[in-house]
């Protein structure tokens, strides 16, 4: 089979789409023929090793996380999975970048039907990771929260997750993005210099959350706006946030495959939308990160092996 791999630390010239073992599921596993991956920021610092004191590569390593696909092969003591079966959900191994994955058949979830497979494919990472940062603040119908990077891919679903509970919604983002943001209830901000003044015009100078999915400043930008250090969550700048006594929760507070399942079923009747930037074939691998790596994406960027 056909699988993304990179043999050193390096840029995007280090990715290749190499041949390799089809691999064999075990005990508890399954082996999915991947139909849609999503990519992330995070597996691009993780390929630099800009996270290697972190999140340590073994070379050659795989990439990816999100997945969605269908089974085609199951072994022992499988549980509620069975070959044939169209499934999303999440590997642990930097492998879904492929063909085809082994996944525990713990970490995958029902496809629902109509959701379409780049969604499916994305909501992993992106998904969970949203719905940690907003369920560490905490938002309510008498809160005003901002968002940080609200377009993106971890933002567009933060700004939809805390309106569905009630909050007001500031999203920073850059103007192409401001209507998609308002068409969803969300206050659209411009990021960059003065954005400190620009919140407190449109909320009246209060702000009781802040949820930061890009890094660069945003956590003392929370603090100077008077939000509390524990309601304040960001997943890219650990080092602000254990300054400030803010939270760090992202991906692993809420990595599970009850919370995947709850996401595709929102987006399956519609009431959360999965925005997707593009797709690219798995060979184009280079060119899908270095769309990624403008960092100016709305929504998320999927490969389709």
């Amino acid at each position: 089979m056909k699988a993304v791999r990179f043999h050193e630390y390096g840029g995007i010239d280090v990715l290749r789409v190499e041949e390799v073992d089809r691999p064999v599921p075990g005990p508890g596993q399954v082996l999915v023929e991947v139909r849609a991956a999503g990519i992330q920021p995070g597996e691009a610092h993780i390929r630099t090793g800009d996270l290697h004191a972190r999140w340590p590569a073994t070379f050659p390593s795989g990439q990816g996380s999100d997945l969605a696909g269908v089974v085609v092969e199951v072994g022992p003591h499988v549980r509620g999975v069975a070959v044939g079966d169209e499934v999303l959900g999440f590997t642990h191994k930097r492998a879904s970048h492929a063909e085809f994955v082994v996944v525990d058949d713990v970490q995958m979830t029902p496809r629902p039907e109509g959701l379409p497979w780049d969604v499916a494919g994305s909501l992993y990472v992106a998904g969970t990771t949203a719905y940690a940062t907003v369920f560490a603040v905490d938002p309510g119908p008498s809160d005003t929260v901002v968002v940080s990077g609200a377009a993106g891919g971890v933002g567009s679903f933060a700004v939809q997750l805390a309106r569905r509970r009630g909050a007001t919604v500031i999203g920073l983002a850059s103007e192409a993005n401001h209507a998609w943001l308002k068409e969803r209830g969300v206050v659209a901000v411009e990021y960059g210099e003065g954005a400190a003044e620009r919140i407190r015009q449109v909320s009246g100078g209060s702000v009781d959350a802040f949820i930061d999915t890009f890094g660069d400043g945003y956590v003392d930008l929370a603090v100077e706006l008077g939000v509390r250090p524990e309601r304040i969550c960001t997943i890219r700048d650990w080092q602000a946030a254990a300054r400030v006594g803010a939270r760090a929760d992202g991906e692993g507070a809420a990595a599970c495959a009850v919370v995947v399942g709850e996401l595709a079923r929102l987006a399956a009747r519609g009431e959360l939308e999965v925005p997707i930037a593009r797709a690219y074939p798995l060979e184009r691998v280079r060119d899908a990160f270095r769309e990624l790596e403008r960092r100016h994406t709305h929504g998320k960027i999927v490969l389709r092996p």
